[in-house]
C-alpha cells in the first residue's frame, strides 16, 4: 500500500474555515455511503437485539440534519420539498426512534443527499461573522459553527452503530 494523504481541505466554493468543517461533514457521509453501498432491503430493515435497523438510522441521520439547518441555523419553516421527505416523526412517544421498514438503499441515499445538498446550499455564501453568531433559542444559544460540529459528531456516533450492526449482520 502506497503513502496516504491525511488532509482536510476546504470544500471549494466555501470561506475557508467554514469549508474545513463542512469537508469534515461530507468526509463522514462519504464514508458511511461507501460501506453501505450495494446492501440489501433485508439487510437495511434486520432488527438485532430491539436495536435500531440500519434504515431506521439513515432516515434519523437525514432528519437531525435538516432539523438543525432550519430550526437552529435558518430559524424558518421547512422547505416543502425537504418536509416531503419525511413522513414519519423522528421517535415514538417511548423516545425511540420511528421503526423505518422497506425503504431502499436508494432511496435512503437519495434522501440523505437531497437534505445535504441544501444543508449546504445555505452555508455556501455564508461569512464567520454569520459562522460565529450566536441564534437565540428558547433553551440555548446556538451558531452555525456548533451545528455543523455536533452534525459531525451526531453522525459519526450512528455510522459507528451502522458499522457495528453490518459486522453483525454479515456474521450471521
Amino acid at each position: 500500500m502506497g503513502r496516504r494523504s491525511l488532509l482536510v481541505s476546504p470544500l471549494p466554493g466555501y470561506e475557508e474555515e467554514i469549508g474545513r468543517l463542512l469537508w469534515c461533514l461530507e468526509d463522514v457521509r462519504q464514508t458511511l455511503i461507501t460501506e453501505l453501498n450495494g446492501i440489501s432491503l433485508r439487510t437495511l430493515d434486520a432488527k438485532i437485539d430491539e436495536r435500531q435497523t440500519i434504515g431506521s438510522l439513515l432516515y434519523h441521520i437525514a432528519l437531525i440534519e435538516a432539523d438543525w439547518l432550519y430550526v437552529e441555523v435558518l430559524g424558518t419553516e421547512w422547505d416543502q420539498e425537504i418536509r416531503s421527505l419525511f413522513q414519519e416523526e423522528d421517535r415514538f412517544e417511548n423516545g425511540s426512534l420511528t421503526h423505518i421498514e422497506g425503504q431502499t438503499l436508494d432511496e435512503h441515499f437519495d434522501r440523505l443527499s437531497k437534505v445535504r445538498e441544501v444543508f449546504l446550499s445555505h452555508f455556501r455564501s455564508m461569512d464567520l461573522t454569520v459562522w460565529r453568531k450566536p441564534r437565540v433559542l428558547e433553551h440555548y444559544d446556538v451558531t452555525p459553527e456548533w451545528v455543523v460540529y455536533h452534525l459531525i459528531e451526531h453522525e459519526s456516533h450512528h455510522r459507528g452503530q451502522i458499522f457495528q450492526l453490518l459486522r453483525k449482520l454479515r456474521n450471521d
